[in-house]
């Protein structure tokens, strides 16, 4: 999530992206608690949302996990409702110094004439915010709900024109595991700044707050093709290996007869295999599979 430069974070409805970004303004206000994130002086947030009362919902969420709500700002849209031409939010950040603004959900802050699926009409509203986050070193992030499309490419699963994801920096996907629905996975999706940061899991407890579950194998187009699928398969596969291996080296033949009664393709043995760094010998004319040391 590079400072001045705009972030996306996508996602199915409920998948926890509002989560995520509460998360994440939290841990700017306080300087800690973010994957990635060294520790640094706590720095100015100004967090809209157009889906969520603020005293009800959101500061609430925001006390659960720590966050300094000192830090966190919002501009007043009692009067009038804000959008992203508005000179409010170029306002704001130059009088409060903020280092990030998240605006939740993109399409409550187009505003009334703007048509997000009209890519002469969004192109002039993201360069003005981008030129925003450029002159004030200032990270935005802006949170939207994926389309219908199934199988198409992450850059093409947004809602609205492409030109909203072209002229993000960096591009984030959440969503459930398909398995697993108590789990959830963040993934890079695009990263124009810097190596794609390595998918990341985590879960929701029953207090709304996020709790980190470590580094997943898996790509956003992987995640948004299978839902997770392929991961869950894999994990299940490293469990066999390790049981059926643990008290020693076995036939390859009886471990791969073991592995169709479990249903587990080759290529998903082979991949569990190539993880555990599991060697392979023979004897006369038979395979033997065995844990390395």
């Amino acid at each position: 999530i590079p400072f001045g430069k705009i972030t996306i974070i996508q996602g199915d409805p409920g998948e926890g992206k509002t989560t995520l970004g509460l998360r994440l303004a939290a841990a700017c206000s306080n300087g800690t608690g973010f994957p990635g994130m060294e520790e640094r002086e706590p720095i100015s947030v100004i967090y809209q949302t157009a889906e969520d009362g603020l005293a009800d919902t959101i500061k609430p969420r925001l006390e659960a996990v720590n966050a300094d709500c000192s830090h966190i700002l919002v501009i007043d849209e009692s009067k009038e409702e804000l959008s992203m031409n508005d000179e409010r939010i170029e306002e704001a950040i130059k009088q409060t110094n903020a280092k990030l603004v998240i605006l939740d959900p993109i399409q409550a802050y187009l505003g009334a004439n703007v048509d997000m699926h009209r890519a002469n009409e969004m192109r002039p509203v993201m360069s003005h915010l981008g030129r925003i986050a450029e002159n004030y070193g200032c990270a935005v992030v802006l949170i939207g709900h994926l389309n219908k499309s199934a199988g198409q490419k992450c850059a093409y699963r947004g809602l609205g024109s492409i030109d909203i994801p072209a002229v993000a920096r960096s591009m984030l996907i959440v969503g459930k595991m398909k398995n697993e629905p108590t789990k959830r996975v963040m993934s890079h999706a695009k990263s124009s700044l810097a190596p794609t940061g390595q998918s990341l899991m985590f879960e929701i407890n029953e207090s709304s707050a996020l709790e980190w579950r470590g580094a997943i194998d898996i790509t956003a187009d992987q995640f948004l093709e299978d839902g997770g699928t392929s991961i869950s398969k894999l994990e299940t596969a490293k469990d066999f290996l390790l049981d059926i291996l643990a008290d020693g080296e076995k036939s390859q033949k009886e471990i791969l007869g073991a592995a169709a009664e479990m249903d587990f393709s080759k290529r998903t043995l082979d991949e569990a295999k190539k993880a555990l760094a599991v060697t392979s010998f023979k004897v006369g004319e038979s395979w033997y599979w065995k844990l390395s040391e």
